[in-house]
């Protein structure tokens, strides 16, 4: 089993920043990638960003790609993930995810964090 613990979620205004986190513990050896999902009210979880385990291979929604920088601590199994120049439409719960495989799919995650709320303010 891997644990994971996500924080870092909040309340911003457009235009602003936060930074989530997550950290993994357990059998994280069994781990290949990290990635962060949300999901808003009424819709399904979507793919946000991923991350290879050792950090060298990241991957990002295009809604995303270039305001959100997802990054890895490997002395504290910790994945990261910056969130600049939010939007309204950012507002969902994210959670953090662990995988043997590297992927866009939720379904190919086995492992997933409790999740936190975002909620950014227009």
């Amino acid at each position: 089993q891997v644990q994971l613990v996500e924080s870092g979620g909040g309340l911003a205004q457009a235009g602003g920043s936060l930074r989530l986190s997550c950290a993994a513990s357990g059998r994280t050896f069994s781990v290949v990638a990290m990635g962060w999902f949300r999901q808003a009210p009424g819709k399904e979880r979507e793919f946000v960003a991923t991350i290879s385990w050792s950090g060298g291979r990241t991957y990002y929604a295009n809604s995303v790609k270039g305001r959100f920088t997802i990054s890895k601590d490997n002395a504290k199994n910790t994945v990261y993930l910056q969130m600049n120049s939010l939007k309204a439409e950012d507002t969902a719960v994210f959670y953090c995810a662990a995988s043997a495989n590297m992927g866009r799919w939720p379904l190919g995650y086995d492992y997933w964090g409790q999740g936190t709320q975002v909620t950014v303010s227009s």
